[in-house]
């Protein structure tokens, strides 16, 4: 008689560990769309950096270190949108109020 192969028994959560450094991949990814606006573009970024940091450690090392670059850099165009915002809106406010005189 011959004998029965069984299927390998994959059970949830055995992914390797690659879980946070996909999730930090994915929301590198995100903090770049999101950079423009400090509300959410500011927190994926951290949480991905966060993610990736955790994650570099699993199997997924590879993806974990792209998503930490990615949320570093959506962290960087978050700094710079903020900071022309800043200065197109005070420029044009300051040259409102001495335009003006304050009122």
């Amino acid at each position: 008689m011959a004998e029965q192969v069984q299927p390998p028994v994959s059970t949830p959560g055995t992914n390797g560990g690659k879980g946070l450094a996909i999730a930090s991949l994915v929301l590198g990814i995100l903090s770049l769309c999101a950079s423009a606006f400090w509300w959410c573009g500011g927190p994926i970024s951290i949480v991905g950096l966060v993610l990736g940091a955790l994650g570099v450690k699993s199997r997924g090392k590879g993806m974990a270190i792209a998503g930490m670059i990615l949320s570093v850099v959506g962290l960087l165009l978050l700094v710079i949108f903020r900071v022309i915002f800043r200065g197109l809106v005070l420029n044009n406010w300051i040259s409102h109020f001495l335009t003006n005189r304050g009122y």
